[in-house]
């Protein structure tokens, strides 16, 4: 397969963004905003889904399985771990919690929204075979926007949090219970 390069560096980029999304979720012990687990959620939902789609052709083709059946059966592979993917997302408490509120929608047109139009789209066309001579470019391209996604959403996520207040802020510093004498 001429593509084995490319799907196992992506794979290795993808597991990157995996290991992030767990640092951030564990940086503290403290409870986290909804938006803040659905979008970590996300992250490495979706970094985990670029690395099995990136490492399924490489895999597969090994088993004497080329041309259009390789894609066929990679594209099917990743349409159904992909719709898997978001329906779990999507039933999450805290995706939920992070739906109701109005600016959702705003921000998630182009972290969530457009890479999963795109990824659907040409993993479809993949398996409808409508273009034969494409399909590794089409796959290709849609493991690529997965991981394209899962670092916009990572950088969202990274920018979506506060600044620590500055120690010489008196608004930071914790209260003391006691008073001095």
């Amino acid at each position: 397969m001429q593509d084995a390069d490319q799907f196992l560096s992506l794979a290795g980029i993808a597991g990157v963004f995996v290991g992030f999304g767990a640092l951030i979720s564990v940086r503290s012990g403290d409870p986290s905003e909804a938006d803040e687990v659905s979008s970590m959620r996300w992250v490495v939902s979706l970094g985990i889904w670029v690395i099995i789609a990136a490492l399924a052709p490489v895999i597969i083709s090994r088993y004497d399985i080329a041309d259009h059946e390789l894609w066929l059966v990679c594209s099917l592979l990743a349409l159904v771990l992909f719709a898997v993917m978001v329906a779990v997302n999507g039933w999450a408490p805290e995706t939920r919690q992070r739906r109701a509120t109005a600016m959702v929608v705003a921000q998630a047109v182009p972290t969530v929204w457009l890479p999963t139009v795109s990824i659907v789209l040409a993993l479809a066309l993949v398996a409808l075979g409508l273009f034969p001579d494409q399909e590794p470019a089409l796959y290709l391209t849609a493991v690529t926007v997965g991981l394209f996604g899962a670092a916009l959403s990572l950088l969202g996520l990274v920018f979506s949090q506060p600044y620590p207040a500055a120690a010489s802020d008196p608004a930071a510093l914790p209260a003391t219970g006691g008073s001095s004498a």
